[in-house]
């Protein structure tokens, strides 16, 4: 209960129509016309004022002893540019209530070599772990062999190749999902606020590694390198995921085989 100034208590303000069951109020809808008082408001009524229509030309007086004293000048302007043909509109319904898993190419298996073109390891080679919840795949490098991390990426940015690892047998850690690589922002805020003095004097914070993923990332390498290692053409392989894709003069991509 809540109390006034004076110390009384006043109750707390519900529903004016509650609810019984799904779909029935307590009272009708003749009841709420005449609790709401729209009996007296239904005769009441609200002219428009009518609106005053500008001009379409006004007068401006031009000087000069050549010129007319007045000359007539268009208030609004026409456009300069049209269109030679209206285009159809295409009307898109946003449905938030449906959820839509991202689908995955066909050539993306699990144990696929694939190729990064994007970001700061755009050029190098990856290998293919599995699919995340969000859509993103997830990729190692492996970083002892080549420098890339465990990391998200996006498929539209990868070339999937012909070359597979099995990797059925590898045990890979569960706790790799999306929320382990996002980082904290509100330790970022808060290490903001804290800086005194000149922002632009304090240095750049930059990114530190967890010890979660610097344990991780051997073990995930160290499964990958064990099914490697495994294949009779291991050295070639170890020599294919070290080097870097590039393009020579006459290469095209569309019309070669990965």
């Amino acid at each position: 209960m809540a109390e006034t100034k004076k110390g009384g208590k006043v109750k707390k303000g519900g529903h004016r129509n509650p609810v019984l069951a799904p779909g029935i109020h307590r009272f009708g809808r003749s009841t709420e016309y005449h609790k709401k008082g729209l009996w007296a408001k239904r005769n009441i009524s609200n002219p428009k004022k009518p609106k005053q229509k500008q001009p379409l030309k006004i007068s401006k007086p031009i000087g000069g002893e050549k010129n007319g004293k007045t000359r007539l000048v268009t208030v609004k302007k026409g456009l300069k540019y049209y269109p030679t043909a209206t285009a159809k509109l295409r009307l898109v319904k946003k449905r938030t209530g449906i959820i839509r898993k991202t689908k995955l190419r066909g050539t993306l298996t699990p144990g696929t070599v694939v190729i990064l073109l994007a970001g700061r390891h755009a050029g190098k080679r990856a290998v293919f772990l599995r699919q995340l919840e969000s859509g993103l795949l997830l990729i190692n490098g492996p970083f002892k062999i080549n420098g890339v991390p465990l990391r998200r990426i996006n498929q539209r940015y990868v070339i999937a190749t012909s070359t597979k690892l099995d990797i059925s047998k590898l045990n890979i850690p569960a706790n790799l999902n999306d929320t382990y690589f996002r980082r904290d922002k509100k330790a970022a805020k808060k290490s903001r606020k804290a800086q005194e003095g000149d922002i632009y004097a304090a240095p750049k914070q930059q990114y530190v590694v967890s010890d979660v993923r610097k344990k991780d990332q051997p073990e995930v390498d160290k499964a990958i390198i064990g099914a490697i290692k495994a294949l009779p053409n291991k050295k070639l392989l170890l020599r294919y995921l070290g080097s870097s894709f590039s393009l020579g003069s006459g290469q095209f991509p569309h019309r070669m085989n990965f």
